[in-house]
């Protein structure tokens, strides 16, 4: 199901895209959760990073779209913006903040329909899973396939990914059943590994490009297990 967030401070506008959605949801079956909010300030208050896609109001009372989707790039990289509006003139600050494309008022089925179906195939397209964490400050969306390993550390998870460690509050245990066994496996108590990650297991340590690991006894049976099994279903 894909999460969809409406922005819009006029109600008349918020129903006519929650009947727009419905509509490409039969004709395409796709399903959607919607969640609307009435002002830029509503969403970014707390922002959890949570949705798919945001049909955002450019023109609004008391935070605009454009500031709206500033905040929210701060914290969430992955969502979907699509702009509503009857000012054009905005579209080069908004490529800005990521936008995919905007819409304009007043709002035509077919051009909505357009809009919102080339950002469910980038969806789709994209594919991976998410899982959201609370980082400082608030939470952040973290794509699973870029995830090379997790650890505990100082009572913190920190997520090991390509260019960065991304530092969380959580538990192990919470974090393990988020992630997909049949890629993940927990090596010893304070860390999963990402098996596509794995470069070579050598004595009772995981090689990870740089990085080397620890696998503990009682796992390392395990680990050698699920990693033939993994390379098997990817035809390794």
């Amino acid at each position: 199901m894909i999460q969809i967030a409406i922005v819009e401070d006029d109600r008349t506008f918020t129903a006519q895209l929650r009947d727009y959605l419905q509509t490409f949801s039969r004709e395409n079956g796709v399903s959607f959760q919607i969640t609307a909010f009435s002002d830029g300030d509503e969403i970014t208050e707390n922002y959890r990073a949570e949705y798919d896609i945001i049909l955002m109001d450019i023109q609004m009372r008391f935070m605009d779209g454009m500031t709206a989707a500033e905040k929210i790039r701060e914290v969430d990289d992955e969502v979907t913006i699509l702009f509503i509006t009857s000012a054009p003139q905005f579209a080069i600050r908004g490529y800005k903040v990521g936008a995919m494309d905007y819409i304009l008022k007043p709002i035509e089925y077919n051009a909505f329909s357009e809009s919102l179906g080339r950002a469910v195939r980038h969806l789709k397209k994209s594919g991976g899973k998410y899982i959201t964490v609370n980082i400082r400050g608030g939470r952040r969306k973290i794509n699973v396939e870029e995830i090379r390993f997790v650890e505990v550390f100082d009572h913190d998870l920190v997520f090991h990914m390509p260019d960065e460690e991304i530092e969380a509050k959580g538990s192990m245990n919470a974090i393990e059943k988020e992630l997909p066994g049949g890629s993940f496996y927990k090596c010893s108590k304070g860390c999963i590994v990402n098996m596509r990650y794995v470069d070579a297991m050598l004595g009772s340590e995981i090689v990870l490009g740089d990085d080397r690991i620890q696998v503990s006894r009682a796992r390392k049976k395990g680990m050698i297990d699920a990693l033939n099994e993994y390379m098997e279903s990817v035809g390794l």
